[in-house]
This record gives C-alpha cells, sequence and structure tokens, in this order.
C-alpha cells in the first residue's frame, strides 16, 4: 500500500482506466463474437430453407426421384451452386439418386423427419436441411438443401486473433489518452499545490483565482481562496491582537517605571509616597484587569473555559447587577433604570452571564456624560416569545460613528473618542461580551444614533420547557 500511494494520481488512474477498458472491451468482444456466430448460423439456416423451398418447386411432379430438367430448373441449380448451396434427393434407404453443386462432399444422412443437422466430412463442417418428398400421402424420399460453413469456421478462427492482436494497440492509446486527459484534468490541482507550498505565513495575499468551468477542481480551487482569506482574516487579526496586547501591556509598565524612577530620583515626603502608590496600585489593577481579560479570552478561544449552564432568570440578575453599579451611576449624576419585565428565563452561566452584562453597564455608565440616562429595556420590538429573550442597554451621549460599529466587538477596538477619555478601558470588554454570548448561543449587536443614543442588544435563545414551566407557574 504504502509504494501505491507513492505513484502519481495521473498514473493510478491511467492504468485504471486502461484496466477497466480492457475489461470492459473483452467482455464486450466476447459477447459480439458469441452473438455474430449465432447471428450466422441463423443467416445459414434461413438460406437453406429458402434454397429448399425452391428446390421442391422444381422436382419432378410424378413418382420418380429427380428434379426437372428444364432451363429454370437448371438456371436455380446454376445459381445456388455459385452461392456454395448443394442439393441432392435421396431415397428412404439412403441412396443418392439426383443432385447439383458439391453434394458428393457430404456424408450420407437418412433423417427421421425434416430439420437441421450439421455433418463433418473431412474435417469440413456441412449444415444440411432435410425435407421430406411426399407423394400420395406417403414420403417417397428425402430432398436435402446443404452448405459448407467454412466461411462461418474462417470467421470463428480469426476473428479472436484479429480481437486479441488490435487489442494491445487500442489499450496503449486509451492509455496515452486517458494520461493526456487527467494530466489537463489534474493541472489545477496541481496549480493548487503549487501555490500552496510558495505561500508562508508572511505572505497570504496570493490566490488561485480560478477562471474555469465550475466542477468539482473549480468548487477546490475557490475553497482554497476562501481559505486563504479567512487564514489570512485570521493572521491579521492575532497580529493585531499581538500589536495591541504588547501596547496595553506596556502603557502601564512604562507609567509604573517611570513613577518609580521619579520617586528613587530624590527623598520624597510620605504624602507624595502616599499618592505615588495609589497611582501604582491604580496602574496595577489596569494589569489585572488586561491579564483576566486575556487570560479569559484564550480560554475561549480553546474551547476550555468551564460552563455549567442551568436556568438563569435574567431579571432578577439585572437588577441585582443595576443595584451594584447604581453607585457608580450616582457618582456621575447619570440616571440608571430597568424596565425589564419579570421572569426572562433562559439556559446560561450565571456567572459568565454576569460578567457579560457587568461589562455592557461598565461600558454604557464610562461613556455616557454626566446627568445622562442608562437604560435596561426590551427594545422596540417584541423580547419575549417563547423562541428568544432579548435585553437591550442603552445610554444616551455622542454616540459611535458608523464606521466603527463593525469593529466593536474586535478585541483592543477603541474610537478616537474613547481612547482619549480618563476612564478608558483597555479594549476588551465588548469583546468579552460578544464571546460570552456567542458561547450562550446568542447574538450581541449594537445601534447607535449620533448625538443621541448608543443601544447594545443581547439576544438569547428560550428554552421551550422552561418557558412553559415559568410561564404556568
Amino acid at each position: 500500500m504504502k509504494r501505491l500511494s507513492r505513484i502519481p494520481v495521473r498514473i493510478q488512474l491511467t492504468v485504471w482506466y486502461v484496466f477497466l477498458l480492457g475489461l470492459t472491451l473483452s467482455g464486450f468482444t466476447s459477447y459480439i463474437y458469441l452473438r455474430l456466430e449465432y447471428k450466422l448460423m441463423i443467416k445459414v439456416d434461413t438460406s437453406l430453407q429458402i434454397g429448399a423451398a425452391q428446390a421442391l418447386l422444381y422436382l419432378d411432379p410424378g413418382n420418380r426421384l429427380a428434379f426437372q430438367n428444364s432451363p429454370n430448373q437448371r438456371s436455380l441449380a446454376m445459381r445456388l451452386s455459385q452461392l456454395g448451396f448443394a442439393a441432392r434427393i435421396i431415397t428412404p434407404e439412403g441412396q443418392v439418386v439426383n443432385g447439383f453443386g458439391r453434394y458428393q462432399d457430404v456424408p450420407v444422412w437418412v433423417p427421421n423427419n425434416s430439420g437441421y443437422k450439421t455433418l463433418v466430412s473431412n474435417g469440413i463442417d456441412w449444415r444440411v436441411i432435410s425435407q421430406p418428398i411426399i407423394r400420395e400421402g406417403r414420403t417417397i424420399g428425402w430432398l436435402q438443401m446443404t452448405q459448407s460453413l467454412e466461411v462461418l469456421e474462417d470467421i470463428a478462427r480469426d476473428l479472436p486473433t484479429e480481437i486479441f492482436l488490435h487489442l494491445p494497440f487500442i489499450l496503449l492509446s486509451a492509455g496515452l489518452g486517458g494520461l493526456f486527459l487527467s494530466n489537463r484534468a489534474l493541472r489545477p490541482i496541481r496549480n493548487i499545490t503549487q501555490m500552496a507550498q510558495s505561500i508562508t505565513a508572511s505572505d497570504l495575499m496570493q490566490r488561485i483565482s480560478y477562471q474555469g468551468a465550475d466542477d468539482e477542481v473549480g468548487q477546490l480551487a475557490i475553497t482554497f481562496d476562501q481559505m486563504l482569506d479567512r487564514l489570512q482574516a485570521s493572521f491579521e487579526r492575532e497580529q493585531r491582537f499581538t500589536s495591541d496586547a504588547a501596547h496595553e501591556l506596556r502603557t502601564p509598565l512604562a507609567v509604573i517605571k517611570g513613577r518609580i524612577s521619579l520617586m528613587l530620583s530624590r527623598s520624597r515626603t510620605g504624602v507624595e509616597y502616599e499618592k505615588t502608590l495609589h497611582d501604582l496600585q491604580q496602574e496595577v489593577d489596569r494589569l489585572i484587569r488586561l491579564s483576566n481579560g486575556l487570560l479569559l479570552l484564550a480560554r475561549l478561544d480553546r474551547g476550555q473555559l468551564p460552563i455549567a449552564f442551568t436556568a438563569v432568570d435574567l431579571s432578577n440578575l439585572l437588577e441585582v447587577l443595576t443595584e451594584q453599579v447604581q453607585p457608580l451611576a450616582e457618582d456621575r449624576q447619570i440616571k440608571l433604570s430597568n424596565d425589564l419585565p419579570a421572569k426572562l428565563w433562559i439556559q446560561g452561566d450565571p456567572d459568565h452571564c454576569t460578567s457579560l452584562f457587568l461589562n455592557l453597564l461598565d461600558n454604557a455608565i464610562k461613556y455616557t456624560p454626566e446627568a445622562g440616562q442608562v437604560r435596561i429595556w426590551s427594545g422596540d420590538r417584541q423580547p419575549n416569545s417563547e423562541h428568544e429573550v432579548r435585553i437591550c442597554v442603552s445610554n444616551t451621549g455622542a454616540g459611535i460613528d458608523p464606521q466603527h460599529l463593525p469593529h466593536l466587538f474586535e478585541r483592543f477596538y477603541r474610537t478616537d473618542s474613547a481612547r482619549s477619555q480618563v476612564h478608558s478601558g483597555v479594549g476588551l470588554g465588548l469583546a468579552i461580551a460578544y464571546e460570552i454570548t456567542r458561547l450562550h448561543g446568542g447574538i450581541l449587536s449594537a445601534e447607535s444614533e449620533p448625538n443621541q443614543e448608543t443601544r447594545f442588544t443581547v439576544t438569547f435563545p428560550r428554552c421551550d420547557a422552561l418557558f412553559a414551566k415559568h410561564t404556568v407557574n
């Protein structure tokens, strides 16, 4: 099997093609040979029957066993003889009394009834049809029309030889043609292979750009290009993620190092040390949040995040979270309202759902100006059908430009206005929220009206059994 696997596919296809063609031609020619032999024998029998019927018309009308001595009879005898037929008249005892053609070469045979018989004489087969000569209700003799089967024997002997002599040339021509066609058919695959070998992690811009027929090879080429598109996007995302992570880590570390160096440059008062330690603590907290976010996203990517699905009442969960973040809103004079209906049940992990909505609420409060409003509600459409639960977290403010909306859930992505804010985050909160929503089979989307409102909508699938259970209660 290992040796066979080393043979190029085009050679394997050609060998199998020639092998199957050889089997097909052998079976077909054998069938044709047998059918031809059968058809020729039927043709001989039919010709003998017609010749015998014509010869019977020229028998002596009396009780004498002989042919008429007439021009028509002599003409018929000459014509049949030229065609290779022979005829004879024999008595019931087997005595030949008259005939024409090569009837002397045919062995004498007295039949019991009319019909066909193959006789052999000196290695030559003769096909014979016997017809009774009846006078006054009794058989007085037999008319036998015969023809040599030498032609059929020659065909039967020469045809297989001709077939098997020419079969190798046919198979050779078919093999060369099959090799040409297989090379032509596999050329796009060879191009795909060469393209794949030339692609490296640092150069994913090359594409096959197949322009041929939309067949299996075309679908393979298109699929390969689509895979390269996904790989390129993934590599670019990973490179951007790595660069952003390094940048985000470098900033607080540089601040910490700078503050420490500054404090060590000369003696400081206790108040200055206390203030510096307080600032360093904030930067360390920033590093902790960043490292925790990176760890969480890495575990989500690997599918190693532990999750325990259970019945979760989002109404109750968000009521508790609203109370937790209420002091943050009050510090900035932001009105925080919860307008959700009761008993919004889903199947999910309570801890991850808490992290999801805390990120959304923290993001909403962070980017809402003073005296603004943050609202938790169910959206404009019917939110709580028996198939889904929809939660909206909206806030007033400057809003988000439409060009930024498709990128909000990318890791470390922040708008320019967000980066300029004092309390801006590390750019992982929305990415974490998006991944947690996806982990629960839900959808997280964002909408924004500039200078009016920004809305994040979370849509979860609702378990029918849970819906029915809690609706009844």
